[in-house]
C-alpha cells in the first residue's frame, strides 16, 4: 500500500517565520532515499540543508527557487511504501549550515575585509549529475569567476603567478595578459552573451538590508588621514615576536584603538530603533566585521571585542571569517553587532563612504595605506622630509543619533591612538 508523507518546513533558528527556498535537490519524479537532500533554505544569512527523513518518490514540491515558505508549512510531499499520514507535525531536525552553490554571474573580485594574507578556503562542491572532477588546477585558488575568464581567454592558469596571498586575481590575469604572455596579443575586452540572473539567497538579503538603510538613515560621512608608519613598524616587531601566537593583520589594531575610543563617544556604539524612537547605547562593543565571500558580503561578529587583548582579537578575527567564507557561521555570529568596521583592503583607494549597518548608527572604513613624503620634526626643532605610511580612515554615521562634530572627535580620538600605537598596550 502508497501512502504519503508531508515534510513540513520545521523550525530553522528562534523567531524565524519563514525561509528562502535557495536551492533544491530534488525535482518532482525524483526517487530520494532516507537522509538525501532536499533543498536549501536560506534566513537571516544562514543556509540550511533539508535531508529527508524517509525514501520514497516526490509528488510535490513548495515553489521555486527565490520563493519563500512559512515554518510548518509543507515543503516536500514524498509517495512512500506503507502506511504514512499525510502530514506531519514533527521532522528532524536541520543539519549544519552549508555553503550555498554560487550563482551563474561572475562575483566581484573585491574583498572588503582587513584578514589579510588568508585565502578563503576551496570548498568542494559536489551534485549528482556533476561529480567532481580532477582537474590538474583544482589546487590553483582562484574564484570562480577568475577561473572562468581565465577559460575564455584561453590561459592556463599554472602559468599565472598571483601577486599576492598565493591566490590569482582578474589583476594577475590582467598582468599576464599585459606582458604579452598570450601569444603576443592582449584583446581589448571578452564579449559575452547578456544573461538574466534571479537574485536570490544571500545576495537578495543583501539587496534588500543595504536598500532600507540608504532609504531609512541620513547618511554623513567623514574622513581622515592618519599616520601608522609606527603602527605598523609595532606590528611588525609583535609578529616578530609572537611565537605561537596567531599573526597579526592590521585590523585587530584597528580594533583595539576603536574599543579604547568609544567609551568617550557612546552614542558611536548604539543601535537605533526607528519605529519606537529609542536608542540603545551599548556598553560592550560587539564589532561587526564586513567580510567577502564568494557568495556575499557576510558580517560576522566578534563579541566583547573591549575586552579581548591583541592576540585573542586575531585568533578571534581568523576564526570568524573562515567560518563566514565555508558556509558554516551560525545565526548567532551573524547577529547582534554594535559597530561594524568593513575595509576594501588593498585595494581601499583614497576613500569610501560605507553604507550602515541597519539598525546600527555607524560603520568605520580604514582604506589602503599608502607611502609618501611628509614634512616630519628633525629633533631639532625643524622638519625634514621623510616617507611615511599614510591611510585614511572614513565613518559614515546616522544623523539623526551622531552629530558631525561628535564622528570628527571620535575619528581624532582614533587618530591619536593609531599615530601613538604605545597607548594601545598600555593599561
Amino acid at each position: 500500500m502508497m501512502g504519503r508523507f508531508t515534510f513540513k518546513l520545521p523550525d530553522i533558528g528562534e523567531g524565524i517565520a519563514e525561509a528562502e527556498i535557495v536551492k533544491w535537490h530534488v525535482a518532482v519524479g525524483d526517487i530520494v532515499a532516507e537522509d538525501d537532500q532536499l533543498a536549501d533554505m536560506m534566513t537571516d544569512k544562514a543556509t540550511v540543508e533539508m535531508e529527508s527523513p524517509v525514501s520514497g518518490k516526490v509528488v510535490e514540491v513548495a515553489g521555486e527557487v527565490g520563493e519563500m515558505v512559512a515554518i510548518g508549512a509543507p515543503l516536500v510531499v514524498i509517495e512512500t511504501d506503507g502506511e504514512h499520514v499525510d502530514e506531519t507535525t514533527e521532522t528532524a531536525a536541520p543539519s549544519a549550515p552549508v555553503v550555498p552553490e554560487p550563482p551563474a554571474a561572475p562575483k566581484d573580485p573585491v574583498r572588503p575585509d582587513l584578514v589579510e594574507g588568508r585565502p578563503s578556503a576551496e570548498i568542494a562542491r559536489r551534485s549528482p549529475a556533476s561529480p567532481a572532477r580532477a582537474d590538474a588546477d583544482t589546487k590553483i585558488l582562484a574564484s570562480p569567476a577568475v577561473r572562468k575568464r581565465a577559460r575564455e581567454l584561453g590561459i592556463d592558469l599554472r602559468e599565472v603567478r598571483p601577486a599576492s596571498e598565493g591566490r590569482i586575481r582578474h589583476a594577475d590575469l590582467d598582468a599576464f595578459l599585459s606582458y604579452g604572455a598570450a601569444g603576443g596579443y592582449t584583446p581589448a575586452g571578452v564579449t559575452r552573451p547578456d544573461e538574466t540572473i534571479k537574485v536570490i539567497g544571500l545576495r537578495k538579503r543583501i539587496a534588500q538590508n543595504m536598500a532600507a538603510s540608504k532609504r531609512h538613515i541620513p547618511h554623513f560621512s567623514y574622513v581622515e588621514e592618519c599616520d601608522v608608519t609606527d603602527l605598523e613598524q609595532l606590528r611588525a616587531d609583535l609578529n616578530d615576536n609572537r611565537g605561537a601566537k596567531p599573526k597579526l593583520t592590521l585590523l585587530p589594531l584597528l580594533i583595539a584603538a576603536i574599543c579604547r575610543a568609544l567609551p568617550e563617544f557612546p552614542m558611536i556604539n548604539a543601535r537605533y530603533d526607528d519605529e519606537a524612537n529609542v536608542v540603545t547605547r551599548h556598553g560592550a562593543v560587539h564589532m561587526g566585521m564586513g567580510t567577502m565571500t564568494d557568495d556575499g558580503l557576510m558580517v560576522p561578529v566578534i563579541r566583547d571585542a573591549q575586552k579581548r587583548n591583541l592576540w585573542q582579537l586575531a585568533a578571534e578575527i581568523a576564526l570568524l571569517a573562515e567560518a563566514a567564507r565555508s558556509g558554516t557561521a551560525t545565526r548567532e555570529e551573524l547577529t547582534g553587532s554594535t559597530l561594524t568596521i568593513t575595509s576594501l583592503g588593498p585595494l581601499g583607494g583614497i576613500a569610501t563612504t560605507p553604507v550602515i549597518n541597519r539598525p546600527e548608527v555607524a560603520i568605520i572604513g580604514p582604506n589602503r595605506i599608502v607611502e609618501r613624503p611628509m614634512f616630519v620634526p628633525d629633533g631639532m626643532g625643524g622638519e625634514r622630509i621623510a616617507k611615511r605610511k599614510l591611510m585614511n580612515i572614513s565613518i559614515s554615521c546616522d544623523h539623526r543619533v551622531v552629530d558631525g562634530y561628535d564622528a570628527a572627535a571620535f575619528v581624532q580620538a582614533v587618530k591619536k591612538l593609531l599615530e601613538t600605537p604605545v597607548l594601545l598596550l598600555a593599561d
